[in-house]
């Protein structure tokens, strides 16, 4: 089964800069921490500048960070955690689950986890109230399989970016709205609306357009 949830905790990883850069869409590079004797772990940031690096400095669940690649509209940092620091995939790991995506919001992260069944769940919740982890579950369903391969759901930012977009004629030719509209009518940054158009797309075109 998948799971969507909200968690929200002080120590949660990245959290203070989270709260501190909310204009930053930031999100977990897929696969990058198979090997937990590492405990490097990279992100792919939206909206990343020196304020937001500044932020990393001050940030207590950060003792080390390099920029990995810079990709213009894009970034990608190498992080690396004190023990201290609460993460999430090592209790869906610990489960028997698998932490498919990880993206943040304005006060901590929505994950989407695969699960063996319900059972799991509830324990992932437990495991969460034990260590006071804000604990939201926003949608569950089930899969036909197992499998580490998923074409993602567009999140809830990137459905509302997507469909904003539409509505206000912002795929029509010519464009009947800015980015710079758009993004002021959404209430956040053109480099957020950009980000979450871009991948919502990606996603829409790898749940539909994929072959098999």
């Amino acid at each position: 089964m998948i799971a969507i949830l909200d968690i929200a905790h002080p120590d949660l990883a990245l959290t203070p800069t989270i709260r501190d850069r909310p204009d930053a869409s930031i999100e977990v590079v897929p696969h990058s921490t198979t090997d937990p004797e590492t405990g490097l772990f990279f992100y792919l940031v939206e909206g990343a500048d020196e304020a937001f690096e500044d932020a990393l400095e001050r940030d207590h669940t950060v003792t080390d960070w390099m920029l990995a690649d810079n990709l213009g509209s894009a970034r990608i940092y190498r992080l690396q955690h004190p023990d201290e620091t609460v993460l999430i995939s090592p209790l869906t790991t610990e489960l028997g689950g698998l932490l498919l995506n990880a993206e943040t919001t304005g006060r901590g992260w929505t994950t989407r986890v695969q699960l063996p069944d319900r059972e799991a769940l509830a324990d992932l919740w437990d495991c969460c109230e034990t260590r006071d982890i804000s604990f939201e579950l926003r949608r569950m369903f089930r899969r036909d399989e197992w499998t580490g391969e998923t074409f993602p759901e567009v999140t809830d930012e990137q459905r509302t970016a997507l469909v904003r977009a539409h509505e206000e004629g912002y795929f029509e030719e010519p464009r009947e709205i800015s980015l710079e509209e758009l993004a002021e009518r959404l209430g956040i940054s053109s480099t957020a609306v950009s980000g979450r158009i871009r991948r919502g797309t990606g996603r829409l075109v790898a749940s539909t357009l994929r072959e098999e």
